[in-house]
């Protein structure tokens, strides 16, 4: 009777599998479903290689990430082989303008990073990516201290917006992000939980960001298509699932 019911079970699953990717709409990490394909989206992380993307201001990605059971992820091991006082985000090598991204991203306990998008690339008159590019935080938000700062916890367009609710996930557990940037509308998803709305460009953000922290950097959120960087914060980060439209 059990060897009956296991093979029963096993027949069970593999049904189930064959059904979920005889559907359009499915795929495996760091693939593109059938719909994906057919509604414009590109994958930009293919789970095996650093392909399309470089460490800010060079033309590959140095030794802070590695790609680690099909995530891009941050390896601290190599900490002490790190340039100092340098940046080591890494870059899509493409720019973008209208775009809507998605990305499933997992931060270590107590830990710290973001997705920033926008960015116009030049190291000698920008040191870092945030000097241009808006940012949509990746935080701990039960262990690292940034979450006690009001617009700093998970979600939040960093140092500007806060989300609206708190749909994020605890560390070392995966989340599913969304940037939607179309024609100076910009919104953020977490969790399938819309948690960001506003405009770019307008009065109204020019006054948030003369009442952020960039207000010195003359040119922040003012570009209107760039790259998308993953951060390099000091803290062990994972990226996978990335993928892009272009709108």
């Amino acid at each position: 009777m059990k060897k009956v019911l296991v093979i029963a079970l096993a027949a069970t699953i593999f049904h189930a599998d064959v059904s979920a990717q005889s559907n359009p709409a499915y795929s495996m990490d760091n693939t593109l479903s059938e719909q994906e394909r057919s509604d414009g989206w590109t994958l930009l992380f293919d789970g095996k290689t650093t392909t399309g993307w470089h460490t800010y201001g060079y033309n590959s990605v140095g030794n802070a990430w590695n790609v680690a059971d099909g995530t891009l992820h941050l390896n601290l091991g190599t900490q002490k082989e790190w340039p100092s006082g340098e940046s080591h985000d890494i870059l899509t090598n493409d720019e973008y303008g209208n775009f809507h991204l998605k990305v499933d991203w997992k931060i270590s306990k107590n830990g710290n990073s973001g997705i920033i998008f926008n960015i116009h690339e030049d190291k000698a008159k920008y040191r870092n990516t945030y000097e241009t590019g808006p940012e949509m935080q990746v935080l701990d938000n039960a262990g690292h201290p940034d979450a006690k700062i009001p617009r700093h916890r998970a979600g939040d367009l960093y140092d500007l917006i806060a989300s609206s609710s708190e749909p994020v996930k605890p560390a070392e557990q995966w989340n599913h992000a969304e940037i939607i940037s179309e024609n100076g509308h910009l919104r953020f998803l977490l969790n399938g939980v819309q948690i960001v709305a506003t405009t770019l460009w307008n009065d109204d953000w020019k006054q948030l960001v003369q009442n952020s922290k960039f207000k010195t950097m003359a040119d922040f959120g003012t570009f209107k298509q760039g790259k998308i960087a993953l951060q390099e914060h000091g803290n062990e980060a994972w990226f996978k699932n990335v993928k892009i439209k272009r709108l």
